[in-house]
């Protein structure tokens, strides 16, 4: 039986931005503020706090939207 679960989030936009800005996600952590288990967070695709999101946005002088999207997940087939 096929399942589907709800929403997730993706940072692709963000590592493209990097990728422009020839970035490194230490240069992102050092311009931000943010911490290491936060970047960890970002690379695993998980859950952050909105403030987190804010400094990386500040730091990029990007809107929330400009670095992640929302996505369908696939769907679990059992």
């Amino acid at each position: 039986m096929a399942t589907k679960k709800g929403k997730t989030i993706s940072y692709m936009k963000l590592w493209h931005l990097l990728l422009d800005r020839h970035m490194s996600k230490n240069d992102l952590r050092l311009a931000s503020g943010i911490s290491t288990q936060s970047v960890s967070k970002l690379n695993k695709g998980e859950n952050l706090q909105t403030a987190v999101l804010l400094k990386i946005c500040d730091a990029l002088d990007v809107k929330l939207n400009d670095i992640m999207d929302t996505v369908e997940p696939q769907a679990d087939i059992e």
